[in-house]
C-alpha cells in the first residue's frame, strides 16, 4: 500500500513543476501540429513518450524535413539517460521484473530526484504523487496547444520554446557539471553547428549526443 502521506506530499511539492508542463506542453502541441504532425499524434505521444526532450528532438528533426529514423534515434538517445536511472530505483520498487517495469513509467528527472532518500534508496509514493500531477497537466497541454494550432506560433514565440528549453538544460548540466562535462558539452555544440549546413536534418543531433556518450565511457 502507498503511503497517503508521502503521495500527496509528492503531489504538493509537484505543483510548480506542473504549471511549468502546461505551457511547456501547450507550446509543444501548437508548434508540432504547425510542423504537419497530426493533432492526434501530437497528443498520444505526450501519453505514451512523457518526456519532453524527447518530443521536442523528435518534433524538431522533423520539421526540418528529417526522417522518422532520425527522430526516433534522437528521441532515443535523449531518453537513454532514464536506464541508470532505472537501475538505481529498481530495488525500491516491490515486485517482479514486469510489476517493477510498470512502476518505473511514473519516472521523470524531477520525480526521480525528489524522491531520493539520500541513503541509495527512493520514496515510492512520493514519486507516484510527483510525477501524476505533471503527467496530467502535459497531456492536457499538448491537446490545448493542438486545439490552437491555428495560432500563428511565431507571433507568440512559442517556436522559441525548442531551443530555449535546449539551451536551458545545457546551462543547468554546464552548471553543476565537472571539466569533462563543459568540454564534452562544448565539443558536442561544435559538432553539431559543424554539421548544420553539410549533413541531412536529424544527424547534428544524433553526433552531438554521441558525442555525450563517448565522454560517458570516458569518465572513471
Amino acid at each position: 500500500m502507498l503511503d497517503r502521506t508521502r503521495l500527496l506530499a509528492g503531489a504538493r511539492a509537484s505543483v510548480p513543476y506542473a504549471a511549468a508542463s502546461v505551457l511547456l506542453s501547450f507550446s509543444f502541441g501548437a508548434v508540432a501540429t504547425a510542423a504537419g504532425l497530426p493533432g492526434v499524434a501530437a497528443v498520444v505521444m505526450s501519453a505514451v513518450v512523457y518526456a519532453g526532450s524527447a518530443q521536442f528532438a523528435s518534433v524538431a528533426i522533423l520539421a526540418a524535413g528529417g526522417g522518422i529514423g532520425s527522430a526516433v534515434a534522437a528521441a532515443a538517445l535523449m531518453n537513454s539517460r532514464f536506464l541508470p536511472m532505472g537501475v538505481a530505483l529498481a530495488p525500491s520498487l516491490p515486485g517482479g521484473p514486469l510489476r517493477r517495469a510498470l512502476q518505473g513509467q511514473a519516472v521523470i528527472d524531477t520525480s526521480w530526484a525528489l524522491s531520493a532518500r539520500g541513503d541509495g534508496t527512493y520514496d515510492r509514493a512520493f514519486l507516484f504523487g510527483h510525477s501524476a500531477p505533471q503527467y496530467a497537466c502535459w497531456v492536457t497541454g499538448t491537446a490545448l496547444g493542438v486545439l490552437s494550432s491555428g495560432l500563428d506560433t511565431r507571433a507568440l514565440g512559442l517556436d522559441a520554446v525548442f531551443p530555449a528549453f535546449f539551451l536551458a538544460l545545457l546551462v543547468s548540466e554546464l552548471r553543476r557539471g565537472s571539466r569533462s562535462t563543459v568540454a564534452v558539452a562544448l565539443a558536442g555544440a561544435a559538432l553539431a553547428l559543424v554539421l548544420v549546413p553539410v549533413v541531412p536534418a536529424g544527424v547534428p543531433v544524433l553526433a552531438a549526443a554521441s558525442a555525450a556518450l563517448v565522454g560517458l565511457r570516458s569518465r572513471p
